[in-house]
């Protein structure tokens, strides 16, 4: 039978799971993939931040905080055709779901019919739709969830008993309340966090017990390796070592076996060893592209090359055209269902 989905977790029980032996850490991890995915496919996804810089947050690791010095200008809104353009370039380097990414502490009510917009032109691409906007009003992403917006992404970042040492601008709680309302609203929920922050390995298990616990594990789970930028508080923090990160993956996909669970910032500083080592603990999905918002990403044709490397093929979606209720729905060639259900 396959195992359980549980809610339950104890943070001793995490614990013990970072501690294993690394061959039988992977081993649990690597089984559990299987048993809901088919381990050769990585759900390939592009970030594109439709509005950069000027957020009125703290938060110590992100350099579009209007606080830091960190070389990035605020700009406004992109149009919708403009990110229409770099959504079909995405769709032909072979992106299944574009990410839209504002760096608002929260959107106005006007700035949704905006990017309302960009998702149902994003959508009629066949592209599966994802945005991040900051914190979010109930009737803000029941809004989103008309225009067809798939996933919605709030990251928890990381332990609740860590996350005053990074963030004084919102509470864990606002955090939390935003993804109720998404989850409320019918969203699939993408939520995760960072690590090498200066973070204990504790905190790292307490940030996927927060996450793991939650009422619905998150559809998507992107693991982020902090990229540290000259001018953020967290710039000059120790490198976290590269067998930590791996582990954090297996368990990660241990505790939400159905979740994708996302290679996401600092991957561009991986090794393809690292990244192979991630794949096999239970990573099954990647941005794709040169940029993460404001942060290197590596290119397409070492993403290529890597894949063809480890024998990995990226994961294919169709769009439903006789979805009258939903036109443009997009289901994913999995070997098993991925979502948790809400």
């Amino acid at each position: 039978m396959p195992p359980v989905i549980r809610h339950d977790w104890h943070l001793d029980e995490l614990l013990a799971l970072f501690e294993l032996p690394l061959p039988e850490l992977l081993h649990r991890a690597a089984s559990m993939h299987r048993t809901h995915f088919d381990p050769a496919q990585v759900q390939v996804s592009t970030l594109l931040s439709v509005k950069t810089g000027g957020c009125p947050e703290d938060c110590g690791y992100c350099p579009q905080a209007q606080r830091y010095a960190t070389g990035v200008d605020a700009q406004k809104l992109m149009d919708t055709e403009a990110v229409l353009e770099r959504a079909r370039q995405a769709r032909a380097a072979g992106a299944s779901r574009f990410c839209m990414g504002a760096a608002w502490r929260s959107p106005k009510d006007r700035d949704i019919p905006k990017v309302a917009a960009m998702i149902r032109e994003v959508k009629a691409l066949g592209l599966e739709t994802c945005a991040t906007l900051g914190m979010l009003e109930g009737h803000q992403a029941r809004a989103l969830k008309e225009a067809g917006l798939d996933y919605y992404n709030h990251n928890l970042d990381t332990a609740p008993d860590y996350y005053d040492s990074v963030i004084h601008t919102r509470q864990y709680q606002d955090r939390l309340d935003t993804l109720a309302h998404v989850r409320e609203a019918g969203l699939k929920t993408c939520c995760g966090g960072i690590v090498g922050m200066g973070e204990t390995r504790a905190q790292r298990a307490g940030l996927l017990q927060a996450l793991a616990n939650l009422p619905a594990h998150p559809d998507s789970v992107p693991i982020n390796r902090l990229v540290q930028v000259a001018g953020t508080p967290l710039h000059g923090s120790p490198e976290l070592d590269p067998f930590e990160f791996v582990r954090m993956i297996a368990v990660a996909r241990i505790t939400m076996p159905r979740s994708m669970v996302r290679l996401s910032a600092g991957r561009e500083t991986m090794s393809d060893e690292l990244q192979a080592l991630c794949f096999l603990a239970g990573a099954n999905s990647i941005f794709y592209g040169e940029k993460l918002l404001t942060t290197g990403n590596p290119d397409t044709a070492r993403d290529r090359q890597l894949f063809a490397r480890l024998g990995l093929v990226p994961m294919e979606v169709t769009v439903d055209a006789d979805d009258h209720d939903h036109p443009g729905t997009v289901h994913m060639d999995i070997a098993a269902e991925c979502a948790d259900p809400a």
